[in-house]
């Protein structure tokens, strides 16, 4: 057997000398596909050119050098520069950046590339990352250059500062226009009105006659679903110019003030210029003009509208665990639902149909004898629809022809008239008045850091007792002008429908009558709005 020796390693070390380029050397070059992003911060005529300008200058430059390609002129405008998220052109060029389609990026400056800091930067790095340069002309910055981001911070400060300046600038102008009464409108979705020859909201009559459908037929009873059913049914056309509507749409029209002609401004403030967050202004002053415009609607059928919407929405109930029906929820399918209850127990009564021998008829049953048996209720009787629709017939009529009823009514809206006489006067104004000094002098301390003195917190207390008497004040003029507009229309109705024949209609009912007890089998108790009661025999 042959032993082998075994020589031990040696470890060798080489150098690989570098590949030297000289201009002799062939080399494939090819040209940069370069993109430009350019932006403007109004949608004014003005910046239209400008606009127009910076996309021709961006094609020139691109297209007149031969080292580049030109991949796309990216332009946002009239967009705010604070948020890049809202600028579709933008992220259409980052998305191209991320797919390897874009080489380098220029643009005019750092404030025309992002106004928030924060989106600048991490847009910059990003793309620093993947290799793509921006160029920026007016501060001469390239993002490749080791010592370009802390310039860019600096500018992107300065640009982020114009803006909060300019913001500050916008609220302070508008603090001043709202407290002059100038009302600014925007026309493009609002619904019944359109800018007239001398600048002001001028009524179009096909829109206006829409917004008077919804307000009528929201006070004959019918839900918001209904009507958003009966719109698109007419054909109506909606703020946005489509068949199709939104209750959320018919909501906001129902409680937009400037339909009666008056105006609420500073509704909402912008919290943050950079997020654009808004909120609801419950803590800086408002301004309320009447009468700022034509009024669509009247102001006293406004008013009743806000009532019944009040009314309607405090009717709703959650539903209660064991219970098949959602107690005092509102509905629109049969004026007898919120206005039949039981005389014995006071709980409303409910429509069932009945089938007997293939024969179907319609009864109203006490909800709480359906639901817990003779337990809570042991007599409630079970009533057919057509005897209660007769016996609200019949005490219409004897209404209609009652001279003492309507006289009764006329002597009631007289009171009312003088109430809300008695409502209407000077105290409101000054408070008012009084409230948006407090409001100014309570902001004025709060920046100067006196929000913990005792004089700041007596301010606050009376702005609080402030605006609670002019609520209280509000409330009072709004429900004895809805009660006024109401009788007229019960009075209205009760003369058109005398010595004439009458047969039952849910729009009548719920415009005449407040209530129907059950008293018995054969009896009801009806009582009119106004007061007016009649016992009629159902044999």
């Amino acid at each position: 057997m042959t032993q082998t020796t075994t020589e031990p390693l040696v470890k060798t070390i080489r150098m690989i000398p570098p590949t030297i380029i000289t201009e002799d050397t062939p080399k494939e070059k090819r040209q940069l596909r370069t993109a430009a992003y350019c932006r403007v911060s109004t949608d004014s005529d003005q910046q239209e050119l400008s606009f127009d300008a910076q996309v021709q200058a961006y094609t020139d430059k691109i297209m007149s050098n031969p080292e580049w390609s030109l991949v796309g002129i990216f332009a946002d405008e009239g967009i705010s520069g604070t948020q890049v998220y809202k600028r579709k052109e933008f992220m259409k060029m980052i998305r191209m950046c991320r797919q390897g389609k874009i080489d380098q990026i220029i643009t005019k400056s750092v404030s025309r590339f992002a106004r928030n800091t924060v989106d600048c930067l991490n847009f910059v790095r990003e793309l620093k990352q993947l290799g793509i340069p921006v160029i920026f002309e007016k501060e001469g910055l390239n993002t490749m250059h080791m010592t370009s981001e802390i310039y860019i911070s600096m500018h992107s400060i300065f640009a982020q500062s114009e803006s909060e300046s300019l913001s500050g600038n916008v609220k302070w102008g508008k603090q001043k226009s709202a407290e002059k009464g100038n009302v600014a409108i925007s026309y493009k979705n609002f619904l019944g009105y359109r800018k007239g020859a001398d600048g002001r909201p001028e009524i179009v009559p096909d829109e206006a006659e829409t917004v008077s459908m919804i307000y009528d037929r929201f006070l004959d009873g019918d839900s918001i679903r209904t009507i958003k059913d009966k719109l698109e049914a007419a054909g109506r056309f909606s703020p946005t110019g489509k068949i199709s509507w939104s209750e959320s749409t018919i909501r906001s029209i129902l409680t937009n003030e400037k339909y009666k002609g008056d105006a609420l401004l500073c509704k909402t403030y912008v919290v943050n210029c950079i997020t654009k967050e808004s909120k609801k202004n419950n803590d800086r002053p408002q301004y309320y003009i009447t009468n700022n415009h034509p009024a669509i609607i009247p102001r006293e059928k406004f008013d009743r509208v806000q009532m019944e919407l009040a009314r309607r929405n405090s009717l709703k109930k959650k539903k209660q665990k064991g219970v098949k029906t959602e107690l005092g929820k509102y509905s629109s399918k049969y004026a007898l639902t919120e206005l039949l209850i039981c005389g014995k127990c006071g709980t409303a009564y409910r429509r069932s149909v009945w089938s007997k021998n293939g024969k179907k008829k319609a009864v109203w049953r006490c909800i709480s004898r359906m639901e817990y048996g003779k337990k809570y209720c042991p007599d409630s009787p079970t009533i057919e629809e057509t005897a209660i629709h007769r016996a609200i017939v019949e005490a219409i009529r004897d209404v209609a022809n009652d001279g003492g009823c309507q006289l009764a009514l006329k002597n009631l809206q007289t009171h009312i008239r003088m109430y809300y006489g008695s409502c209407d006067d000077n105290s409101l104004v000054s408070d008012e008045i009084r409230l948006n000094q407090l409001i100014e002098e309570v902001m004025n301390r709060a920046k100067q850091s006196d929000a913990g003195s005792e004089e700041f917190l007596a301010l606050s207390k009376e702005i609080a007792e402030i605006k609670k008497r002019i609520t209280e004040k509000k409330e009072q003029q709004i429900t004895a002008r809805a009660n006024e507009s109401r009788m007229n229309e019960v009075l209205g109705t009760l003369d058109a429908l005398k010595n004439h024949p009458i047969d039952y209609d849910d729009t009548v009912t719920r415009k005449l009558i407040d209530c129907i007890k059950v008293m018995s089998k054969t009896e009801l108790l009806i009582i009119f709005k106004g007061g007016i009661e009649k016992t009629v025999n159902m044999t």
